[in-house]
């Protein structure tokens, strides 16, 4: 058995590993849709240790992207997304209490988890170069490549490019040093560059506090509400959740942990992903998950145990207590482009997954997954996945 905890520079600059993955979402959908930042960061943060405490090891935390993306893009009302929330963790609580979900895991074939992890590293890399040049939905939303800086472009080049490549450096210089890890040195580079150069919107009214959870902000969903959430929000993201969040990661995290992952199977992730959503629910928050690119994230950026889940946790937990609804102020500091830096290299290391995969057949299923999913999104690629993959196991068909 492994050391649970470990609270060192590694670990730190392990836990700031998916804010790429994280940050945005979270701020496009306080801004866009009106969740309660209180209530968002607080569910984050409570995630983060709980999951920690009970898994022993690095556990991600991610938002449910499907939901995510599609409710900033149609600028969804927070009582739908509210609804989506508590439909997604009662349905993850019942597919993990049934135990259904270890009968669908185990007829699952390995290609297909590869070929889930391929396409969701290759989609954080795409969307890491789309922070650093300004083209990610948050971004064209605001009219701006970097909304919270005033410096747009350096002779002609966008800002975001050239942040991003000096980021990139840092991370390629620095990626194994465990002196100056590289996840600190990233953000603190973002920050620090938020405070010179950004317009620092809203630093002057921050009122430190000790503030409280609002219960059901939003009210409760009416009927309509659970309705469209359920055939817009919901049922695209199950598969995507199934895939990404409870097969695949629980394969990564074996891979990563071996037997100190004992704990992370599939009935315990759809169990606690249900229940935070649920409670996520009730405080305002957005829907959230286990997502296989985020272990990935922490883990490149030298995250080894339940440490990192603590610190990250308690970091996000005292940002909302103490700083309540102004907590947008702090995180928009750090540059998009900075968090792209962070996403592309989480995405190579999830994609890097495949290396095991020696056969033609295999390949096949992983590199049609990819183009689906490219194509259209990763619930659709994961479904086919599995039906190519059980039919290329006939004889009579090859590639």
């Amino acid at each position: 058995m492994g050391v649970r905890y470990k609270f060192n520079r590694m670990e730190l600059a392990g836990s700031f590993g998916d804010l790429g993955t994280l940050l945005p979402l979270a701020m496009g959908m306080i801004m866009v849709n009106g969740l309660n930042p209180y209530g968002l960061f607080l569910s984050i943060g409570l995630f983060y240790i709980l999951s920690g405490i009970y898994y022993g090891v690095t556990v991600p935390v991610q938002p449910m992207k499907v939901i995510g993306s599609y409710a900033i893009a149609t600028a969804l009302s927070s009582s739908q997304i509210a609804a989506s929330g508590l439909l997604v963790g009662l349905l993850l609580l019942v597919v993990g209490g049934t135990g259904a979900i270890t009968v669908v895991g185990r007829y699952i074939p390995k290609s297909v988890i590869r070929g889930v992890q391929m396409a969701t590293g290759t989609l954080l890399m795409a969307q890491g170069v789309k922070f650093m040049v300004g083209t990610s939905k948050f971004q064209l939303l605001q009219a701006a490549a970097e909304p919270y800086l005033t410096i747009q472009s350096v002779g002609g080049i966008p800002i975001g490019i050239i942040i991003g490549i000096v980021g990139a450096v840092i991370t390629l210089l620095f990626i194994d040093n465990k002196r100056l890890p590289a996840g600190i040195l990233v953000i603190l580079y973002g920050f620090v560059l938020g405070l010179v150069f950004g317009v620092n919107d809203g630093l002057g009214s921050l009122s430190p506090g000790f503030y409280m959870p609002e219960f059901l902000p939003f009210g409760f969903p009416t009927g309509a509400d659970f309705s469209f959430a359920l055939m817009v929000l919901v049922l695209p993201q199950l598969p995507m959740t199934l895939g990404n969040a409870v097969v695949a990661n629980a394969d990564l995290s074996r891979g990563y942990f071996d037997k100190d992952s004992k704990k992370v199977t599939y009935r315990a992730l759809c169990f606690s992903m249900g229940l935070a959503n649920v409670f996520s629910f009730l405080v305002g928050g957005m829907p959230l998950c286990h997502g296989a690119g985020g272990l990935a994230a922490h883990y490149r950026f030298g995250a080894r145990t339940a440490g990192s889940n603590l610190m990250i946790g308690l970091i996000f937990v005292l940002l909302a207590v103490f700083l309540g609804s102004h907590i947008l102020a702090v995180v928009n500091l750090i540059p998009f482009s900075v968090l792209g830096v962070l996403l592309i290299f989480a995405g190579s290391q999830l994609a890097l997954t495949i290396i095991d995969m020696k056969e033609r057949n295999d390949l096949f299923v992983i590199v049609v997954m990819l183009g689906i999913t490219l194509a259209s999104n990763l619930a659709m690629g994961f479904c086919v996945g599995i039906v190519i993959a059980y039919a290329l196991k006939s004889e009579k068909l090859t590639v």
